[in-house]
C-alpha cells in the first residue's frame, strides 16, 4: 500500500504538471486568437485607408485635368485678346527706295513675311506634317496613346504607353498696317557702293573722313551705320543743312583709297507703325502636343513621338518638323510663312 501510495503520489504530480502546462498552451492560443484579431481590424483600416487614398488621387486628377484646360484657355484667351503682344511678331525691316515706282497697282503696298513667335510650355511639342489632311486628323483624334517601348517586340503587360493631348495652334496674323513716315533732315543713305573686299569698318572710316570736310560739302559726321541687308550706308551728320545740298546733288565722285567712286546720295527716312489690324489664322499642318511626361530623355522622346506620329496606321504621315520642350522647359517656336 506505501508503494501503491508512492506511486499514486507521483502520478499526481505528473498530471499536475501536464494541467499547468496545457493551461499555459490555453493562454498562448488566446493570446494569439487576439493578436489574430487585432491583425484583421488592423487590416481591414488599411484597406479602408487605402481606397480612400486612391478615391482622394482620383479627385485630384479631375482637379487637375479642369485646372489644366482653364489654364489653357486662359493662355488662349490672353493671347488673342492682347494684341500688343504680336507686335513684336513683326520684323523691324530697313527699306531703301531705288527709283521713282510706274506701276500703280503696286503703289503704296508693303509685303511682309510674318515671323510669329510662339510660346511653347514644358511637355508639350509642335509636329509639321507634310499633308494637312493629316494634322486634320490627329486633331480631331484629341487624345493619343504613345508607346514607350521603343519598337521592341514585348509581352502586353510589359509595355510602357503614355497619354498626349493634340490640338490646333492658332496664330494672329496682320491684316492691315499703316507706317507714319519720316525724312530726316540730318541723314543721307548713300548706295552703289563699290565691293573692294574691304571690313565695313574700314569702308565707314574711309566715307567719314570724306562727308567731314567742308570742300566736299559734308560737315562732322555724328554716326554711321552699315545696312547689311541693302548694302548701304547711313550717315549722320552733326547739325542741320549738311545733309540736303548733298542729296540735292543725288550723286557724287567719292575718294575711296585711291580711286574714285560715283556714288548715289538718297535721302533716309525712318518709319513708325501707326495702325495695325491682325485676324486670326490656323495653323494648317502643324499640331500642338500637350500633357507630355518627364519619362525620357529629351532626343529619345523627341524620336519617339515622331516614330509614333509618321505612322499611317494610327493615323499618322510623313513629319515635316518636330520641336519637343521637357517638363519644366520652356522655349519659343518661330513661324514663318508657308510657302509649300
Amino acid at each position: 500500500m506505501e508503494q501503491e501510495h508512492v506511486d499514486l503520489q507521483i502520478a499526481k504530480e505528473g498530471t499536475e504538471r501536464k494541467t499547468q502546462e496545457l493551461r499555459k498552451e490555453g493562454e498562448l492560443c488566446k493570446n494569439f486568437e487576439q493578436q489574430m484579431s487585432l491583425n484583421r481590424d488592423e487590416e481591414g483600416s488599411l484597406q479602408a485607408s487605402i481606397c480612400l487614398a486612391k478615391e482622394e488621387q482620383n479627385r485630384l486628377m479631375q482637379e487637375k485635368q479642369v485646372l489644366q484646360k482653364k489654364l489653357e484657355e486662359a493662355r488662349k484667351r490672353v493671347l488673342w485678346e492682347d494684341l500688343a503682344t504680336m507686335l513684336p511678331a513683326l520684323p523691324e525691316k530697313k527699306m531703301v527706295f531705288k527709283g521713282l515706282e510706274t506701276n500703280k497697282e503696286d503703289m503704296n503696298k508693303l509685303v511682309l513675311a510674318p515671323l510669329i513667335h510662339y510660346p511653347l510650355p514644358g511637355g508639350s511639342a509642335l509636329i509639321t506634317f507634310e499633308k494637312a489632311e493629316v494634322a486634320q486628323r490627329i486633331i480631331e483624334a484629341k487624345e493619343h496613346t504613345v508607346e514607350l517601348s521603343s519598337g521592341e517586340e514585348l509581352e502586353e503587360l510589359d509595355r510602357c504607353r503614355v497619354r498626349v493631348q493634340a490640338a490646333p495652334v492658332d496664330v494672329l496674323l496682320p491684316s492691315a498696317l499703316e507706317i507714319g513716315l519720316t525724312r530726316s533732315s540730318r541723314s543721307i543713305l548713300v548706295s552703289d557702293l563699290p565691293s573692294l573686299g574691304i571690313p565695313e569698318e574700314t569702308l565707314l572710316d574711309k566715307l567719314e573722313l570724306f562727308f567731314s570736310k567742308t570742300k566736299n560739302g559734308g560737315g562732322e559726321v555724328e554716326s554711321r551705320e552699315f545696312l547689311d541687308d541693302s548694302g548701304q550706308v547711313v550717315l549722320t551728320f552733326a547739325r542741320d543743312g549738311v545733309a540736303e545740298p548733298l542729296i540735292a546733288r543725288g550723286h557724287m565722285q567719292v575718294l575711296i583709297g585711291r580711286r574714285e567712286y560715283k556714288l548715289k546720295i538718297s535721302p533716309c527716312m525712318s518709319g513708325d507703325i501707326t495702325n495695325l489690324q491682325l485676324q486670326p489664322s490656323r495653323c494648317p499642318r502643324t499640331v500642338l502636343l500637350s500633357s507630355i511626361p518627364d519619362v525620357l530623355g529629351e532626343e529619345l522622346m523627341r524620336d519617339t513621338l515622331e516614330i509614333h506620329f509618321q505612322k499611317a496606321s494610327r493615323g499618322g504621315g510623313e513629319v515635316d518638323a518636330l520641336a519637343y520642350v521637357p517638363a519644366g522647359q520652356q522655349a519659343v517656336a518661330v513661324f514663318t510663312e508657308d510657302t509649300g
